[in-house]
């Protein structure tokens, strides 16, 4: 599954891919180092995708659900749980039993958060926008993803507006920061 398409395809092919990234690390033995590697991949992935979500997805849900309010407040608070575990993360070397703690932590609550959107969420919202619409926010989110942030910062606001003004120069002193210093947090 690539990217492209509606915002439901864009954000489960996303998922997918993050999904891989989990499967990498788990099938790694605990202490190597390609699980640290990999775990700074997802969660570049991860913290992009989150803002390219409150950026677009959750005010297309409290616009189109008639409990999106309720929805979207729901669903930003299971990013902020999972920002948190993910800057947790920053500092701890593979070998660290505090990394398989976090890391398992860091999994458990991203795969309930998509089971939740995938089998409730975006069903919901197919039934309520139109496809038009729909191909539009995809088009929105990929272009957020390209600006977003790379590394988790829970302090920053989670509100479209703030996002919108906030998220490309906080990704591009991200972006930064990856070249000059990789990916990783060490």
């Amino acid at each position: 599954m690539g990217h492209g398409g509606d915002v439901i395809a864009e954000l489960t092919t996303d998922h997918r891919e993050v999904e891989e990234l989990f499967g990498k690390i788990a099938a790694l033995p605990s202490g190597d180092e390609q699980r640290k590697k990999y775990a700074d991949q997802a969660v570049i992935e991860l913290v992009r995708h989150s803002v390219a979500e409150e950026m677009y997805l959750y005010p297309a849900v409290r616009r189109f659900l008639p409990d999106g309010g309720t929805v979207a407040d729901k669903e930003i608070e299971d990013h902020a749980a999972a920002e948190r575990t993910m800057k947790a993360l920053e500092g701890v070397d593979a070998g660290d039993a505090e990394f398989d703690r976090l890391i398992g932590e860091l999994m458990t609550e991203i795969r309930a958060h998509v089971r939740d959107e995938e089998a409730t969420l975006f069903p919901r919202l197919r039934s309520t926008a139109s496809e038009d619409e729909l191909m539009k926010l995809g088009d929105k989110v990929r272009q957020a993803k390209k600006i977003a942030p790379t590394r988790p910062h829970p302090s920053a606001p989670d509100t479209p507006a703030a996002n919108k003004l906030l998220a490309p120069g906080v990704g591009m002193v991200d972006r930064i920061r990856d070249v000059l210093t990789g990916p990783g947090w060490d």
